[in-house]
């Protein structure tokens, strides 16, 4: 993982405070949630601009360097680029910008005159900044770039939580902190003598559908080539990829992308033997030659209750972690050591698919995809407060003006990507930097530019397996069928596409769903405890009324209210909490 941040003066000819630099060199380790003792640093400085550079890599192998120094300016890249020397491109572009370049990433590049970053076309490696009456600020931690002012607390702007209450991430570019925004997708932020500007690249217009088989063939060719390109950086590793394969579409695409690629790859399935994941994933690895691992699930003795741990502590670690802006009931990847390893799976493939509020549709009319709209921005309008209600009308009046099809599309690679991945997934890069096929900035523009009902339809995702390994083309999927052959007509000749379907079993039972009593108290206690906090933003009566059954109804709101609860009562940033005893859970017989 790395972490940047930038400094530049206002005024022209004024140095960055001596108080400020010292200020950023002793926020790092409350900013970078992993432990102090394995935070590398490097430092870049010129009258009036300043750059700050954090690894918890444990040495200079990764390419391109943390910082890469010409004569007169110096560059980093957070994430990776499809070809690492490419940062050239982005060190020596008169303008800043990143539409050209491959790999999942932001950059960040400090002249002698100049401050600049820019982020990809999903933000998923996301950048923020802020201002004092004297210094812009731009870093790619939200709470470093906060903390990077200079103020003895850090100040929460709370109208904007409102969106964490409702979704459990943003809905917008703003962040926890007061000042501090997200820069949008494929935007540019500069500051030099002329002052500060943002340039915003739209995202891509999506196409007509293809109406003749060779304009499908071209579209998914050119998508295949895109695709190809992400993994390039994974033929200097020397060691196999270890792909985490299941029996679906995605994770069977990137075992497609890595074999047409011919860079070497072993695949691991958790699963009884019996399962359509295991059954199916043993089948893709025959077919493409490779080793197949089964992790069968830990056999343990039935027990009337589990032991979790408090929910404060979970609250604080996704807190440091997510800076705020992932709820708690979320599950985050906890910290291991940095590992170099290759490792791949086919998380957010649902872009090659139109995302996943396009995914959740059954109705594609008009109507049908504007209450869509209005649901995502304005859940459960009963449980806020007039101004947090104005607020969120406001942040969706844009969306609705826009044609239902593309509004959702963006939707979901602006804020369930960019914000809600962008947030969450630092608890797994922590670990160390997989590469993410589907979020390769090529890739999601070539799959933004194709028509939503296309992609949809699940016809480009199966194209593009059976164009990059044909020897899939005859194994069957685990779940549903897909989506293009519902309704089309197969003559004799013709192989239908096949399924398989994991049979219902009792299981799927989760704690954080089905809370019990023990937990529900805890829950309720903390956000009734702290409930002039979040006053601002919710209508007390109804957080009572979602708080008065003995267990949570409704625990997905309990536990976004615990998470804000938690932020606002000044917990984090700080010392993780102490002495707090684990919550024993009832399991259902």
């Amino acid at each position: 993982m790395r972490v940047y941040l930038g400094l530049a003066a206002k005024r022209p000819g004024a140095d960055i405070p001596d108080a400020m630099l010292h200020t950023v060199r002793g926020a790092i380790d409350a900013a970078f949630p992993v432990p102090p003792e394995v935070i590398r640093s490097r430092e870049w400085h010129r009258p009036g601009i300043s750059m700050f550079a954090w690894t918890n890599e444990p040495d200079d192998s990764r390419q391109p360097p943390l910082l890469v120094t010409g004569h007169d300016r110096v560059t980093g890249v957070n994430g990776y680029l499809a070809a690492p020397g490419e940062v050239g491109r982005l060190a020596d572009a008169p303008k800043l910008s990143t539409e050209a370049v491959g790999g999942c990433f932001s950059v960040f590049r400090a002249t002698e005159d100049e401050l600049s970053a820019a982020t990809a076309i999903h933000r998923v490696c996301p950048v923020y900044y802020t201002e004092t009456p004297d210094v812009h600020v731009i870093g790619s931690r939200a709470l470093l770039v906060h903390l990077a002012t200079g103020g003895d607390r850090v100040e929460w702007d709370v109208l904007a939580l409102q969106a964490m209450i409702r979704q459990g991430y943003f809905l917008s570019d703003e962040t926890p902190y007061r000042g501090v925004s997200a820069l949008p997708p494929s935007t540019t932020i500069t500051v030099g003598s002329g002052g500060r500007t943002i340039t915003e690249t739209p995202l891509p217009t999506a196409a007509p559908a293809p109406t003749s088989r060779r304009q499908k063939k071209a579209l998914v060719e050119e998508l295949a080539g895109a695709l190809l390109a992400t993994v390039e950086p994974l033929r200097a590793t020397g060691e196999p990829v270890n792909l985490a394969l299941t029996g679906g579409r995605d994770s069977r695409l990137a075992a497609a992308v890595l074999h047409a690629a011919k860079i070497p790859l072993r695949a691991t399935t958790n699963g009884l033997d019996t399962h359509p994941d295991v059954i199916i994933a043993g089948r893709i690895a025959q077919a493409l030659r490779i080793e197949h691992t089964v992790i069968p699930p830990a056999r343990t003795e039935k027990k009337d209750a589990i032991v979790v741990e408090h929910p404060l502590a979970r609250a604080y670690e996704t807190l440091r972690t997510c800076e705020g802006m992932t709820s708690a009931y979320e599950s985050i990847v906890g910290y291991l050591p940095y590992n170099a390893r290759p490792t791949m799976s086919g998380q957010s493939g649902e872009v090659l698919r139109a995302g996943t509020f396009l995914l959740l549709q059954s109705d594609l009319s008009d109507k049908a995809l504007s209450r869509r709209v209005n649901t995502t921005f304005l859940r459960d309008p009963a449980l806020f407060s007039e101004a947090a209600g104005e607020h969120a009308r406001e942040l969706a009046r844009p969306w609705q003006k826009r044609p239902g099809l593309e509004a959702l599309d963006h939707m979901y690679v602006s804020y369930r990507i960019g914000r809600w991945q962008g947030a969450s997934r630092a608890g797994s890069l922590r670990r160390g930097d997989p590469i993410w096929p589907f979020l390769d900035n090529r890739v999601v523009r070539a799959a933004l530019g194709l028509d939503q009902t296309w992609r949809l339809s699940e016809e480009v995702i199966h194209e593009l397996i059976v164009t990059l390994a044909p020897s899939l083309r005859t194994i069957p999927i685990e779940g549903k069928p897909w989506r293009f052959t519902e309704g089309r007509r197969y003559y004799p000749w013709q192989r239908r596409p096949q399924f398989l379907t994991a049979p219902k079993t009792g299981g799927g039972w989760n704690w954080r769903t089905s809370p019990g009593e023990a937990l529900t108290t805890v829950l309720r206690d903390h956000v009734l405890g702290h409930l002039d906090l979040l006053t601002p933003i919710v209508n007390p009566d109804e957080v009572r009324r979602l708080f008065a059954e003995p267990v949570l109804k409704k625990p997905t709101h309990a536990w976004h209210l615990y998470t804000v609860a938690t932020m606002l009562s000044g917990v984090y940033p700080g010392k993780a909490p102490e002495g707090l005893d684990p919550i024993h859970i009832p399991v259902p017989s």
